[in-house]
């Protein structure tokens, strides 16, 4: 089985032209051709997770966030992102990227945050016009509501947020639940519109907390927290679809953010 198989399998669940315009998803280093020995799954590609699959004997890491990302116009080891390059193609490494095409389908990202929290009657928070069940954030209910606070609690709980960055609650109780992985603040005004009584997301900046205006609570877990267990979502997706071949979720926390 080559590479392509793993790809193709990847790109029937998360099709490539969900991607959005800014991103660089699908196969950034390597050559699809080549044999599937392995793969390391992880968040972000760095060299310690090269490193990690060397040892594996993995010849693909599959990334949730892209490696490359802007133009490179040089490739002499200067940054991490030049070094992992280098190293992947000395050790014959494919880097391959699941970004925000699977941020972009209904069992993707969101998806797996809103399962995590046992979200009911989930949808898509903003649907892609003509496609169906394909984009951004996740939109559902909490059966029987819950104590805000304790709401609070349980969510810093299940993501393993260092803190939670929110503003002020509203009522004693919440029961619809807005949510985006990753960076989601463009995603604010369709989570009023909708009449959720909580938005969870990250990268929230100050002035943009007080859009809230006493209509949502924004709560703002962490990008790593938000997208953490993407990892798991992928190698559970393709377990399923090549149980006898090697699949390595990386142990490498590759949070750059720390919490005093």
């Amino acid at each position: 089985m080559t590479l392509q198989n793993v790809f193709n399998a990847l790109e029937e669940w998360a099709p490539l032209h969900l991607q959005e315009s800014y991103d660089n998803c699908g196969l950034l280093v390597g050559k699809a051709e080549q044999s599937f020995s392995g793969a390391v799954i992880c968040l972000d590609c760095t060299e310690a997770v090269i490193d990690e699959a060397i040892a594996l004997g993995a010849n693909v890491v599959i990334a949730h966030h892209p490696l490359i990302f802007s133009g490179l116009k040089k490739i002499t080891g200067a940054t991490y992102v030049e070094r992992c390059i280098i190293k992947a193609i000395q050790h014959n490494i494919a880097i391959y990227a699941i970004h925000t095409n699977l941020d972009n389908v209904l069992h993707g990202v969101s998806g797996k945050m809103s399962d995590l929290l046992s979200l009911q009657n989930k949808k898509i928070l903003w649907p892609k016009k003509g496609v169906d069940n394909a984009g951004a954030g996740i939109i559902g209910e909490i059966e029987g509501g819950m104590g805000a606070v304790d709401f609070m609690k349980q969510i810093k709980s299940v993501f393993g947020a260092g803190s939670l960055r929110h503003t002020e609650l509203l009522a004693d109780r919440v029961s619809r639940i807005a949510l985006c992985g990753g960076s989601g603040s463009f995603l604010l005004g369709e989570a009023i519109a909708q009449q959720a009584d909580v938005f969870i997301t990250s990268d929230i900046k100050y002035h943009q907390f007080f859009d809230a205006e006493s209509r949502i609570v924004i709560v703002d877990i962490g990008h790593y927290e938000a997208e953490k267990f993407t990892k798991e979502l992928i190698c559970e997706f393709l377990s399923e679809k090549f149980p006898t071949f090697a699949l390595h979720l990386s142990k490498i926390n590759t949070n750059p953010v720390n919490y005093l």
